[in-house]
């Protein structure tokens, strides 16, 4: 999801309300185990972390082993989201505003090169089978299903889908996208095989990322309008029915797994925290605090730090799992979304 300078990214009269009062509870500080200066419990050596800034047009690179911005990678306007090539050799970020793609070495930070006329590439998401590649156009109102060779993405559909298409979700059949529509407030279900939108129903407000679950029974919405997360039944194909709601605090917003095939973390950028979802319980069961706009984040591979970009701060903020608490932070550009490393925890 994008910041305050992102005009398209979200309806902003709608939002603006919720984000000042987010930054007056979390722009200025830190909480106060957050120390600048202060090492996470564990130096950690291997894959630098990428950092999106959005409105800067480029790419922070941080070296894990002492958390220190080595070099900035320019890319293109608007870079907001981020995802791993299927032969892992390449992450690719998308920048919308610029119609492009830059690929970039996970392990060594090079950029390596740029695909060209892909139309507003807000989010994308590959099909777990690797056959499929898929944007969501933020601004253009429209989903592009794209055919993988292994290198060069070849647009095969364009779904006109409603206004403000925003976060992706494919199942690990690879046979159905879902798709939250952020200025209408609904979920689209879309059919890869025949490239058809087959369900829409409506959400609460301001729906954002999704995420299924590995049965791919329920897939979870988180309401940046509201103060929690939706859990659809998505079971056998059908339209997504409505089944829960679960209280996770305002501005729920961006969701990332623990690794353990239980726990999702979600983002609430209004409250400044990060919740933990037991999925199996569909139940909040932990709280950490995430200052000033918490938005995307990744999870280290041994799931015990947890990184996120802080929106309103121009941060990378560094969450300790087991303390619970805000170990240090590190200066990024302006309006940081994509956060990711090639060393994480399992996606599910």
């Amino acid at each position: 999801m994008a910041g305050l300078g992102h005009a398209r990214a979200i309806d902003r009269r709608r939002f603006l309300a919720l984000a000042a009062a987010g930054g007056a509870l979390g722009l200025s500080s830190a909480p106060s185990g957050a120390q600048q200066g202060a090492a996470p419990t564990a130096s950690r050596k291997g894959a630098p972390v990428f950092v999106l800034n959005s409105l800067d047009g480029d790419v922070s690179v941080i070296d894990p082993a002492d958390w220190t911005e080595t070099k900035r990678i320019p890319t293109g306007k608007e870079p907001h989201h981020l995802y791993l090539t299927p032969d892992e050799k390449s992450v690719i970020v998308a920048n919308a505003a610029s119609d492009s793609l830059t690929f970039i070495d996970p392990r060594t930070a090079e950029v390596q090169r740029v695909v060209r006329d892909i139309r507003d590439p807000y989010h994308l998401r590959f099909s777990p089978d690797m056959k499929w590649f898929v944007t969501a156009a933020n601004r253009l109102n429209h989903i592009d299903i794209y055919s993988w060779d292994g290198r060069d993405p070849k647009l095969v559909k364009r779904i006109p889908t409603g206004k403000t298409p925003s976060h992706l979700w494919i199942d690990t059949r690879s046979s159905t996208v879902w798709s939250s529509m952020q200025d209408s407030d609904e979920l689209v279900m879309i059919d890869l095989a025949t490239q058809t939108l087959l369900h829409r129903v409506k959400t609460g407000p301001l729906p954002a990322d999704v995420f299924g679950t590995p049965d791919n029974r329920h897939l979870l919405v988180g309401l940046t309008g509201g103060d929690g997360v939706e859990v659809y039944d998505v079971a056998d194909g059908k339209a997504p029915q409505l089944v829960q709601k679960i209280p996770t605090g305002k501005g729920a917003h961006a969701f990332r797994a623990a690794g353990d095939k239980r726990h999702v973390f979600v983002s609430n950028r209004v409250a400044n925290t990060i919740s933990k979802i037991d999925y199996t319980r569909f139940t909040a069961v932990d709280t950490f605090p995430a200052p000033a706009g918490p938005d995307c984040m990744d999870i280290s591979a041994d799931g015990a730090l947890i990184m996120v970009g802080s929106r309103w701060a121009g941060k990378l903020t560094l969450i300790d799992v087991a303390q619970r608490k805000v170990v240090r932070q590190v200066k990024v550009g302006k309006s940081p979304h994509g956060v990711w490393t090639l060393d994480h925890a399992p996606r599910l």
